[in-house]
């Protein structure tokens, strides 16, 4: 008769706190989304995809035809203003003149000074009007608003964009996240207020530590998974925008009966 060698242990309660290990991507903490404060057509695309792009600095412009010719109508509008005001000015003063010899009525005088104060106020209409039109002239130009990388671009040259409609998005250059699509039981049983080991799954030599920054308060219905962001302490310059990155954290200990694999 065949005889089998066997192993015998005894089960006992232990403290158990397996590391779960989760994927995510690297991400920046803050992506702006940066688009003409006027509408009109695409005349000149200058960054792409992956540029890095610094503090207003051109990025695209808009065709500015309709632009200077309100500006050009705003210059000629204020010199009207300006010549209005000269000449009620002269008129008043004359009248201030002949008024202290006798030579002309209070109601002339005083119809001669309304006259100038009403051209005064057009001379700062006008003022206004041309401070304006050279904001909307401006408006054509697309600048960034901080030191980044472009990550997306949602238009061509030559295509009409309407006012606020996106054409870039810029991530900012600052503190990076290890973003998590993370299951509803791993987030339940995960402990994530001690700092996550975070390493490039293609290096893992390359590690950093994250603490959880944010959690999304809905599931996403597609995937049925909660996205956990986690700012990195420090960011190693090979934890690029986009790489692949693993999070390592404990399980919440509990008491279970550990078994050989064998068993």
């Amino acid at each position: 008769r065949r005889l089998t060698r066997v192993k015998a242990t005894t089960a006992e309660l232990v403290e158990f706190a397996p590391t779960v290990t989760l994927t995510g991507v690297i991400a920046a903490q803050v992506e702006t989304e940066l688009s003409f404060r006027v509408g009109g057509k695409i005349s000149e695309r200058l960054v792409n995809v992956g540029d890095p792009v610094a503090r207003n600095q051109l990025l695209a412009r808009l065709d500015p035809v309709e632009q200077e010719a309100e500006l050009e109508s705003a210059k000629a509008g204020l010199q009207s203003a300006d010549a209005q005001l000269r000449q009620s000015t002269a008129s008043f003063e004359r009248q201030k003149n002949l008024l202290t010899t006798g030579n002309t009525t209070r109601r002339e005088h005083d119809q001669a000074e309304a006259a100038m104060r009403s051209a005064q106020s057009q001379v700062d209409q006008a003022r206004a009007q041309l401070a304006s039109a050279q904001d909307q002239l401006s408006y054509t130009e697309l600048r960034a608003d901080a030191d980044g990388i472009v990550t997306a671009r949602a238009v061509e040259a030559g295509q009409v964009v309407s006012q606020a409609q996106a054409v870039y998005t810029v991530a900012r250059d600052g503190p990076r996240d290890a973003v998590f699509n993370v299951g509803e039981w791993a987030l339940a049983n995960v402990v994530m207020d001690k700092g996550l080991a975070i390493s490039l799954v293609s290096d893992p030599a390359v590690a950093t530590v994250g603490d959880v920054r944010e959690i999304s308060p809905a599931v996403n219905a597609s995937t049925m998974t909660i996205t956990v962001k986690v700012g990195l302490r420090q960011t190693p310059p090979a934890m690029t925008l986009g790489s692949v990155v693993n999070g390592k954290g404990p399980m919440k200990q509990r008491k279970v009966f550990l078994l050989p694999w064998g068993a």
